[in-house]
């Protein structure tokens, strides 16, 4: 096989951008370009052959690939806490599953959890093999432990000011009527929302829990229903703690596990961006 050759891919991704490498004609986006770019430098990497995705050919192409076929990255709506309130009481607190799902909206709520972090979590340290991290009960609040990219973090979980938007009670009691004392917090339940089985949730489970919640209590109720049903996934949960959480940013951020402060303002949807007047505070 022959070497990579930079300006022939480059010609590639041109032609993807414009819509002539594709049967309909249709142009592809910038992140299926770059994810088809990924690909082809593994399996070069892989023959031996790695492709230098930064000669001239290729990456100017992309640059002005991204200038002028790229669209603003699309946030999922944050929930906030009036918002979470409301969703919580389309819960039926008779069932297992009623229980598990506040358990986990208050959770990833207030620790600010990514859905995988959610459902990856165990009771206790090193229990499962694939298990990302472990909560454990303290008389203040939950200590949650989690692997991530860059090692090992800390996430503290406060008790709420009242047992029915607390997060700790939630999980107390989702594990004292579910029975569980080993393994996974959060698992799949079956029968009617009666019985609880031994595997873990998959991530996909908080995505749906929290769109399915938000739908039923009429969050953004004031657009139209094929519209609201893309506005929320597993991350409005992270980016309602951000927007509503009223202490210093650096605290937040901690919460998150953001290297930076300007991560942390992306997951800040529906708040008051301009609450900092630089330019009166400039004297204008």
């Amino acid at each position: 096989m022959f070497p990579p050759d930079p300006q022939v891919v480059g010609l590639y991704i041109t032609a993807c951008a414009s819509g002539k490498a594709t049967g309909d004609k249709r142009p592809t986006s910038v992140s299926t370009i770059e994810r088809r770019l990924s690909s082809l430098s593994w399996n070069f990497a892989q023959r031996g052959q790695p492709l230098d995705r930064k000669d001239r050919h290729i990456a100017t192409v992309m640059a002005g690939i991204r200038n002028k076929h790229a669209s603003p990255p699309r946030q999922k709506e944050a929930v906030l806490p009036e918002d979470l309130i409301a969703m919580l009481e389309t819960l039926d607190r008779g069932t297992l599953r009623g229980l598990r799902d506040r358990a986990m909206l208050l959770l990833g709520f207030a620790g600010g959890l990514r859905r995988s972090e959610i459902v990856g979590l165990d009771i206790g340290r090193d229990q499962t093999d694939d298990g990302r991290g472990w909560a454990e009960v303290l008389d203040k609040g939950i200590l949650v432990t989690l692997r991530g990219k860059t090692g090992w973090r800390e996430v503290e979980i406060g008790r709420g000011s009242s047992d029915a938007t607390c997060p700790v009670v939630a999980v107390q009691t989702w594990l004292k009527f579910a029975r569980i004392a080993h393994g996974p917090l959060f698992r799949r339940v079956t029968g009617q929302g009666k019985v609880v089985g031994s595997e873990r949730l998959n991530d996909q489970e908080v995505a749906r829990l929290v769109k399915r919640t938000a739908l039923a209590a009429g969050v953004r109720g004031d657009l139209p229903e094929g519209q609201r049903g893309k506005l929320f996934a597993g991350h409005s949960l992270r980016s309602g703690l951000a927007s509503s959480a009223e202490v210093d940013e650096r605290f937040v951020q901690k919460q998150l596990g953001h290297a930076s402060a300007e991560m942390t303002r992306k997951y800040q949807r529906r708040r008051d961006r301009f609450r900092v007047n630089l330019t009166k505070a400039s004297g204008l």
